[in-house]
């Protein structure tokens, strides 16, 4: 069994490339559905993104499989299948599953340690759930790198500080004041820089946001996506009477505003302080009008010495978080070997106690006079004889699994205890389950054992 990632993402395809190889929440369940149809897919996960699209797959060959996530790809965005794959990174095998953790984690994304990812991971392995199309081992896997990464931004605190300018900005501003969610916070500018400060502010639960913009209609659009107000770059002045805090991010070659237009704006307030953030290039207020008392002001290049200072701290975070994943890696990789010894122990399990069963039936024949607590006794103490004897032999079960000659080694571990049969209808009942658990069964050391038993 081999997993396989197709990743289309930032570092591969230019975004409009990535925007036409996106799957929206209403396809991409079908999506999952269809892409287990294909040859040699018998599980898979499909992350899509603004940023990223990503199809995770069991697949029994890694040949067969690369061809037809391609493939499908191709088909689904009407691509040719040459051009789509100079877009297209594949990673396999422990690659594959290292990139999933890195990707749950925020390890892999363009602001390091974002959380947003994870639940979009998650979300993405509930469809496939939900349409089937995941089974024993994405359920196995996704399960863990999702419980990772909520360990690891809970101990290693990687999302908590500031990586962008304009969140750094709605960071410092919290530090400034205790309840931001009061404050008037006014914008300068509706471009990038300001739409994702206003994102940051409502995303803290401030609603009182003023757009300011030399052209009103921007403002608006902007403002109107979070239930803000706007207004024009000539009333500017008149909406900073009442304001707490200004980021200003608006694009000009000269100042906006100065200390001299600053004097009288601060007579009007009557001492109300007022915090300034200034994050545009070319600046947008004269660095002067931190000398007027009541005025602190604070540019790009503070800011800046905030996010290299995150950015490390974040950096440090992430090998800590490297380290955790490879420790979950070699779990998830103890796990499925050990998934072709699992029919041997539960054979083993079974004819034990079919013959403490069978023990206790004969005892009781032969003592028909038993009170119920004397058989209730004797079933404990039977049951803990057959435990206590089977636990050595399981672990050594386990530990054949891995082992370079373990199908040899299983083969004799089933013959000594003459667990054939059960065997045999252990593998069925287990691929009755799922198609991949069938196809994890063959490519173990458990499907040339069995094939040598019936000989």
């Amino acid at each position: 069994m081999h997993v396989i990632v197709t990743s289309i993402n930032y570092r591969t395809a230019p975004v409009d490339i990535r925007e036409k190889l996106s799957f929206s929440d209403q396809e991409v369940g079908d999506a999952m559905r269809q892409l287990n149809e294909e040859k040699s897919i018998l599980e898979n996960v499909i992350v899509s993104t603004c940023n990223r699209t990503e199809i995770y797959v069991v697949a029994d060959q890694l040949h067969t499989g690369r061809y037809y996530m391609k493939r499908f790809l191709a088909e689904q965005f009407n691509m040719d299948i040459d051009y789509l794959a100079n877009f297209i990174d594949v990673k396999e095998k422990e690659e594959a599953i290292k990139h999933l953790f890195k990707v749950a984690a925020g390890l892999d994304s363009m602001v390091l340690g974002e959380t947003q990812i994870l639940g979009q991971v998650k979300l993405a392995f509930q469809i496939a759930q939900e349409y089937d199309a995941s089974g024993l081992l994405f359920n196995q896997l996704f399960k863990q790198a999702i419980t990772n990464a909520k360990k690891a931004h809970k101990e290693t605190g990687i999302g908590e500080n500031a990586v962008s300018i304009s969140y750094a900005a709605v960071e410092l501003s919290k530090t400034i004041f205790d309840q931001l969610k009061e404050q008037h916070v006014v914008i300068l500018g509706a471009g990038k820089m300001g739409e994702l400060a206003i994102k940051n502010l409502h995303g803290s639960g401030v609603h009182n946001v003023t757009v300011v913009n030399r052209t009103l209609e921007k403002a608006e659009e902007v403002a109107s996506r979070f239930s803000g107000q706007a207004a024009s770059l000539d009333q500017f002045e008149n909406v900073l009477e009442s304001a707490d805090i200004l980021i200003a991010s608006a694009s000009t070659d000269e100042y906006i505003l100065t200390k001299e237009k600053m004097k009288p704006l601060l007579k009007k307030r009557h001492g109300k302080p007022l915090f300034l953030v200034d994050i545009a290039v070319p600046r947008n207020l004269a660095p002067d009008i931190n000398e007027l008392d009541g005025v602190f002001l604070y540019d790009i290049d503070d800011l800046q010495g905030i996010v290299d200072q995150n950015l490390s701290e974040r950096k440090q975070a992430a090998i800590e978080i490297e380290q955790m994943i490879q420790a979950e890696i070699a779990d998830y990789e103890e796990w499925v070997k050990t998934l072709g010894v699992v029919p041997i122990i539960s054979a083993l399990r079974n004819k034990a106690l079919t013959i403490q069963q069978e023990t206790m039936a004969s005892i009781e024949r032969k003592m028909p006079d038993l009170d119920d607590r004397e058989r209730k006794v004797l079933r404990k103490h039977t049951k803990s004889i057959v435990n206590q004897m089977l636990k050595e032999p399981i672990m050594q079960a386990k530990e054949m699994a891995g082992e370079e000659h373990s199908e040899d080694m299983l083969k004799l571990f089933v013959q000594i205890f003459g667990i054939e049969e059960e065997v045999k209808q252990e593998l069925e009942e287990q691929s009755k389950k799922h198609k991949s658990h069938e196809s994890v069964n063959q490519s173990l050391p458990i499907a040339s054992l069995i094939k040598a038993l019936g000989t």
